[in-house]
């Protein structure tokens, strides 16, 4: 009797402890990676860039805010949120007190579909299966008529006010310590917002240096980066596959991206030019699916150094 039943149980207490794990640990043990890259002209200081992404903000995440507010003491030069603040309409004002030590620093933003819209409760499976299909999470479509509005104005004036610059299918830029750091963003292209014909053109002349930001990392978009010759791309979106294999990785992205690139620093070539890609696991996750495994939580400080 021991023989028949032992194996069964022992495969569901494994499967029990691991998602306690992926649900009550892993998912609030947030991380800092540190990346250098090699992109900057010669004679350029190292920029220490910090980028924030996927924040799914759900009210009375505290652990989440106080660790987004201890960010503020690495003093980035300046910082890059790649979208995806918000898993609750209720959450500005919550996204707006873990951000608002950061926000002392220069800064620039794109949103993700989940500030636009709230999300939607959705079978997991269903992004493996999207994948073998050649799908990828909403197909490229925007959410169906009726979807949860969340309050993105709110957050847009916010990040405005505190002098940070919207990079919604346009140009900005900063001044960092007497150089002019250049962005070229991309609305959301998970939802087809995205518009590069309203800002293709290439680095911006007379910019000490550019980047392409952009939520998610669709290849349509990594190519139209790369082709025109920017040196850096930052995405996020893909949470780095979110539930991962150990010592396999992801299985899906969703998105077109391989999952070789699904988090952390690559390189994407296009047009006989290549450029880094930087794509954040970011630091959570729907409110929905508040599970991670082998994929911790984090925020990046990329050091930019010379070539």
């Amino acid at each position: 009797m021991r023989a028949r039943y032992g194996v069964p149980l022992g495969i569901t207490a494994a499967a029990a402890a691991g998602v306690a794990y992926a649900a009550g640990i892993e998912v609030r043990s947030f991380r800092l990676r540190r990346v250098t890259v090699p992109v900057l002209p010669k004679g350029m200081r190292p920029l220490r860039v910090l980028q924030v992404s996927d924040i799914h903000m759900v009210s009375g995440q505290r652990k989440k805010r106080h660790w987004l507010q201890s960010l503020a003491g690495l003093r980035p030069d300046f910082v890059i949120n790649t979208g995806d603040n918000l898993s609750d309409p209720e959450g500005v004002p919550e996204v707006m007190d873990a951000l608002g030590p950061l926000m002392q620093f220069p800064g620039a933003y794109v949103f993700g579909s989940n500030d636009y819209y709230g999300p939607r409760l959705r079978n997991p499976g269903r992004y493996l299966t999207e994948r073998l299909q050649g799908k990828h999470g909403l197909n490229g479509n925007p959410p169906v008529v009726g979807a949860l509005h969340n309050p993105w104005e709110d957050l847009r004036d916010g990040f405005d006010a505190a002098g940070w610059v919207g990079l919604t299918n346009t140009r900005g830029s900063l001044k960092i310590d007497g150089y002019e750091i250049a962005f070229t963003g991309l609305d959301d292209p998970h939802i087809r917002r995205d518009r590069y014909e309203e800002v293709a053109g290439g680095p911006a002349a007379g910019a000490d240096f550019s980047i392409g930001v952009v939520h998610a990392p669709y290849l349509r978009c990594l190519d139209a980066f790369t082709e025109e010759g920017y040196p850096l791309v930052l995405a996020g979106h893909t949470h780095g596959g979110q539930l991962c294999i150990p010592f396999y990785g992801a299985l899906v992205t969703n998105c077109d991206l391989d999952t070789d690139r699904v988090k952390g620093l690559s390189t994407h070539t296009a047009g006989g030019h290549t450029s880094y890609l930087h794509v954040s696991a970011g630091c959570g996750t729907s409110r929905y699916a508040p599970v991670r495994f082998a994929c911790p939580p984090e925020a990046t400080l990329l050091t930019l150094v010379e070539r």
